[in-house]
């Protein structure tokens, strides 16, 4: 798998969820959503459930384990589907844009910026 693969199942993806979802709830889980509607007051308890979205995503990218679990099913990081390109082809392997240009010695680029 790679990033063709990850970009098609996050569209696909998308057209699935739609608009609205329908989610059972826990009793944990609704207690938690009961306590935090209490405290924050939203206009629609929706709002507390897209928040919690962002801020598990947030979370996941933060602390890596996101780009862990893209490594493991697709072989690329999230910042490489952002860019739309893997690193390989980014630092000029596997076909990227460096592949044009002659190999240089390591030594006389160790000094270039």
């Amino acid at each position: 798998m790679g990033l063709d693969d990850l970009s098609e199942d996050i569209e696909a993806t998308y057209a699935e969820l739609g608009e609205e979802l329908t989610v059972e709830l826990d009793a944990e889980t609704r207690n938690e959503l009961a306590m935090l509607a209490c405290a924050y007051d939203p206009d629609d308890v929706d709002e507390l459930l897209r928040r919690a979205v962002h801020t598990l995503f947030q979370g996941a990218v933060e602390t890596g384990n996101l780009d862990f679990h893209l490594r493991s099913g697709y072989d690329v990081t999230y910042d490489e589907y952002l860019s739309g390109m893997t690193f390989e082809e980014m630092t000029g392997g596997a076909g990227g844009v460096s592949d044009q240009y002659p190999p240089q010695d390591d030594n006389a680029r160790r000094y270039q910026f």
